[in-house]
């Protein structure tokens, strides 16, 4: 476990902006809650067969942050602001990269979990899920372009598959275009038991108001789903070319989020390595603007968002003391 003294903590958040600041307080360096980041990339480029992800990522710093991102660089980040688990999500469509993070995993026990890649539409696909099953770190996957298998027997199927397995869906839901939410009704409707999780809702971009109000209307359908999440991720962003943290800039669409998913079924994930791919962006940005978000819902928001909400779609593993479970 990656440990940090008072001086490097006060140094770490004289670092951040007033927003991120704001959002810790006199008892930030040791939370009464664990805390989860449900949202983190891993990948190492310098592998000699690579890793198609990420793409454009910038470089910087010794090893580059564009190539390599494994857990204790993101520990040394996390850890100071109470970050104590974290689950992969897999970038790469490579069906060997979700070994390959599953052994990562199994000497990093900061990795409480992983959402790895499988495609429904492959044949092999329950061979696939049996095998990556047997460690218990793998939790489920995540899959786009759900609208091209809905009317396949054999993919619906291998969905209900995944659910009696007890494993979860995520779906990054703002790249899957304006009828993510309607698809994800209608396939809810045929495997109404499959855990799902959207990611990256905050980050939504409508191009229209009609748009907008369609998706609205399917994204309260969704919450009336008992077994759908969303993730408090991807909130920062680029404002006429500059990272804004004033969370008031972000308030209104995580207000509306709010009043649809409560704070019962909202997790926060960071979306890391990739939220530093912002100018002047950084971990400690992305986590205060969330933070001071959900604190002024409560403490009791606070420990469901940061901690309790991600053990009900994911089954995470405890693998440190630090990291209890509800």
């Amino acid at each position: 476990m990656v440990r940090c003294n008072r001086r490097e903590f006060v140094g770490a958040l004289a670092g951040m902006p007033v927003a991120a600041r704001a959002a810790f307080g006199e008892q930030a360096a040791t939370p009464s809650f664990p805390i989860i980041d449900t949202h983190i990339h891993l990948f190492d480029k310098t592998r000699p067969e690579g890793a198609p992800y990420p793409r454009d990522m910038p470089g910087g710093g010794e090893p580059p942050q564009g190539m390599i991102a494994l857990p204790n660089r993101f520990q040394a980040i996390s850890a100071p602001l109470g970050v104590v688990g974290a689950v992969v999500v897999e970038a790469s469509p490579r069906l060997d990269d979700n070994q390959w993070i599953l052994d990562v995993a199994a000497n990093a026990p900061i990795i409480v979990g992983l959402v790895g890649r499988i495609d429904p539409a492959d044949q092999a696909f329950g061979e696939h899920l049996d095998r990556l099953r047997r460690n218990p770190l793998f939790l489920g996957i995540r899959q786009g372009r759900l609208h091209l298998g809905l009317d396949s027997p054999g993919y619906i199927a291998n969905l209900q598959r995944l659910a009696d397995a007890d494993c979860s869906l995520d779906v990054d839901t703002p790249r899957q275009g304006m009828t993510a939410p309607e698809v994800l009704v209608k396939m809810l409707d045929k495997v109404p038991s499959l855990r799902l999780v959207m990611d990256h809702l905050p980050d939504l971009r409508f191009p229209d108001r009609a748009a907008k109000d369609t998706y609205r209307m399917y994204l309260r359908e969704l919450g009336t789903r008992p077994q759908v999440y969303i993730k408090l991720s991807e909130v920062v962003r680029t404002w006429g070319g500059r990272v804004s943290t004033d969370l008031n800039a972000y308030r209104d669409w995580l207000d509306e989020l709010w009043s649809i998913f409560g704070e019962d079924r909202i997790m926060f994930g960071s979306d890391w390595p990739q939220s530093e791919s912002l100018e002047f962006n950084s971990y400690p940005n992305v986590f205060g603007v969330a933070r001071a978000y959900v604190r002024g819902k409560g403490p009791n928001a606070m420990e469901k968002v940061f901690w309790k909400n991600s053990l009900k779609p994911y089954r995470w593993v405890q693998r440190l003391p630090s990291q209890r479970q509800v």
